[in-house]
């Protein structure tokens, strides 16, 4: 059996040797990597490591594996040849920030496992030269948060381990990214700080008002401001201070203010009435703008950063045709 060296290098130091190997031997089973482990066929610097131990930069790996087997876990990522639906709107060697298109998946689903955002944008660093997934040895640029498919604006994306890592942390934390959308609801709903708790259903599709002391309830934290409105309609700024599935489109309807459009949560008779008079058959949400208040790590650079991704034309045209503006 042949001995394979890895050396690990900035892009995939600071992650456990389990998490790493399961990147790196990615068509291998979770068992076979654990037993590996236990076995003493994985070593670091020659000394057999837990699963839990640290990788750092320079380490050398030692994976005791016939070379046919290496190859065949080790099957890169696929790169697809996509269109390029994305706007870019801010990229550096750490991180890219795209506008993404409502009706474009984030992830790939059960009902589609190639046309995705994250897909579409290995293609675009893989035409700009930056990506290679044979050569990135287990590492993947990927998103750092989502948005529901008919949802439009803005999306993280770390280039590099270190900034995805970074990124991650700064999401957990909640108060180091500040996310700003944009909303038309139903009705007057005045400039509010909304609290309430919420609940995904078991086959996950929706989620549900629930009291605090609901098993599994989970905290919503939501600042609107309110635009500017008419009779019928509010243009509402919204930050997230926590990030729950659907979380705006929820809150909203609870307080009797659905979004426009939405076919989940919004109003029936309205959506029939928004469908046919502008066109729209799905929510009027868009990720406007992001502000990074306060970066970590490799990120501190980009401290009070503002990047704003302006509405798509058709919400902007339907936009300008509710409240009567040039």
């Amino acid at each position: 059996m042949k001995m394979k060296k890895i050396v690990i290098d900035e892009n995939h130091a600071n992650q456990r040797i389990d998490k790493y190997l399961k990147k790196l031997l990615c068509q291998a089973p979770s068992q076979l990597i654990y037993k590996m482990l236990r076995k003493k066929d994985v070593k670091v610097n020659g000394v057999k490591v837990k699963e839990n131990y640290i990788l750092q930069n320079q380490d050398v790996v030692e994976l005791f594996l016939y070379e046919d087997k290496f190859q065949e876990y080790t099957k890169p990522q696929t790169i697809f040849d996509l269109k390029i639906e994305f706007e870019v709107l801010f990229e550096d060697e750490n991180i890219l920030v795209v506008g993404k298109p409502a009706g474009l998946l984030v992830h790939e689903d059960i009902n589609e496992g190639m046309n995705t955002l994250a897909n579409q944008v290995l293609t675009y660093l893989y035409q700009k030269g930056e990506y290679d997934s044979q050569a990135s040895l287990g590492f993947t640029p990927g998103p750092v948060h989502r948005l529901d498919r008919n949802t439009s604006g803005i999306v993280i994306f770390g280039k590099t381990m270190r900034a995805l890592q970074d990124l991650n942390e700064m999401m957990k934390k909640r108060h180091c990214i500040e996310k700003t959308y944009l909303t038309i609801c139903k009705g007057y709903m005045p400039s509010d700080e909304l609290i309430g708790y919420m609940k995904k259903d078991s086959d996950q599709s929706l989620a549900r008002i629930v009291s605090q002391n609901t098993p599994g309830a989970l905290k919503m934290h939501t600042i609107v401001e309110n635009v500017k409105s008419n009779q019928e309609y509010s243009l509402l700024k919204v930050k997230l201070i926590t990030g729950r599935t659907h979380q705006i489109r929820i809150h909203l309807s609870s307080v009797h203010h659905p979004i426009i459009g939405d076919s989940k949560y919004g109003d029936f008779e309205l959506n029939k009435k928004i469908k046919k008079q502008y066109h729209l058959n799905y929510q009027f949400l868009h990720a406007y703008q992001i502000q990074f208040v306060k970066p970590i790590g490799c990120l501190k650079y980009l401290q009070d950063y503002k990047i704003t991704c302006p509405l798509p034309q058709n919400l902007l045209k339907i936009k300008k045709q509710i409240f009567n503006e040039k």
